[in-house]
């Protein structure tokens, strides 16, 4: 049962999340969300998973900041989490949210060209017959 790293995971986002947002006093990283964080079962490391809208130029670019900020968030995380060693950070893009929308706007495309393939098929004679024989 891994009920610690999961419980630590969660600390970890959240305290991440408002580092982030409060403390780091760097004006390139816009709105950057933590949008998971996993630690390994001996709580050395943690892999923070992070979103960001914008190009892909952005997107690096957040990635590169977040990668030398490392050691100013662990010292924050440490003296906010109890734990005889703050676990090593490793930060990665997490494209679901983007992947997730473009998902979102291919259904919403076939939604809009559903309705047209449905009258189609309701005024083809051949069709109407492949119906009516099932």
């Amino acid at each position: 049962m891994q009920y610690r790293p999961d419980r630590l995971a969660q600390q970890l986002k959240t305290e991440i999340s408002y580092i982030l947002a409060r403390e780091l006093k760097d004006p390139r990283v816009g709105f950057v969300t933590i949008t998971t964080a996993k630690v390994s079962p001996d709580l050395r490391q943690a892999q923070v998973y992070f979103s960001v809208f914008g190009s892909p130029v952005k997107q690096k670019e957040t990635l590169a900041i977040l990668n030398r900020s490392t050691g100013f968030i662990r010292r924050q995380l440490g003296s906010r989490v109890k734990l005889r060693h703050t676990p090593e950070l490793q930060f990665i893009f997490d494209d679901s949210i983007e992947y997730g929308a473009k998902m979102d706007n291919l259904l919403s495309e076939v939604r809009e060209e559903l309705p047209e393939a449905e009258t189609s098929i309701e005024n083809d004679p051949q069709s109407t017959q492949e119906r009516s024989d099932s």
